[in-house]
């Protein structure tokens, strides 16, 4: 049997240091990333971008309604649309492993929870949907167990 993990005094300061030791543009480009959507996710920022359209749409009879007036707004919106694909996608996926981070933790910490599930993201689909399956059987088992009035034990019914 193996001795459990030592957990650091402070997880969150750990994982700051060592990030900063083994990687320069990947933090910068994180920091960058998280930044920039928090930006662009603002009520000013969205102010911003209907003010340009309406100045845009403002100067469309100036212009004639040319088509260099609208490859304007076209090339404009198509480049910021672009760049901000890949910063949605860095936040989101960000996002996505601090859940599953704060997930393994509660796990972790949980009195009765299965260890084994701890990371359960990083299986292939054909093994979540059997996983999935495991717990519509429980879920099915405790419905059965209510509706006869069996009180429920907290334990794999499966």
């Amino acid at each position: 049997m193996s001795a459990p993990l030592e957990r650091p005094e402070n997880p969150l300061e750990f994982a700051h240091d060592q990030a900063v030791k083994h990687s320069g543009m990947k933090l910068w480009f994180s920091t960058f990333a998280n930044k920039t959507s928090g930006a662009v996710g603002s009520p000013i920022t969205f102010l911003i971008a209907i003010f340009m359209v309406v100045i845009w749409a403002f100067l469309g009879p100036m212009y004639h309604y040319s088509n260099t007036w609208q490859l304007v707004i076209n090339t404009g919106t198509t480049i910021i649309t672009f760049l901000m694909v890949f910063l949605i996608q860095n936040t989101q996926n960000r996002d996505a492993k601090a859940i599953h981070l704060k997930l393994n933790e509660l796990i972790h910490a949980g009195k009765h929870a299965q260890n084994d599930l701890i990371e359960v993201e990083k299986l292939s689909d054909e093994e979540l949907k059997k996983l999935e399956e495991h717990y519509a059987r429980i879920r099915e088992e405790c419905e059965r167990r209510r509706n006869a009035g069996i009180p429920e034990s907290g334990q794999d019914a499966a």
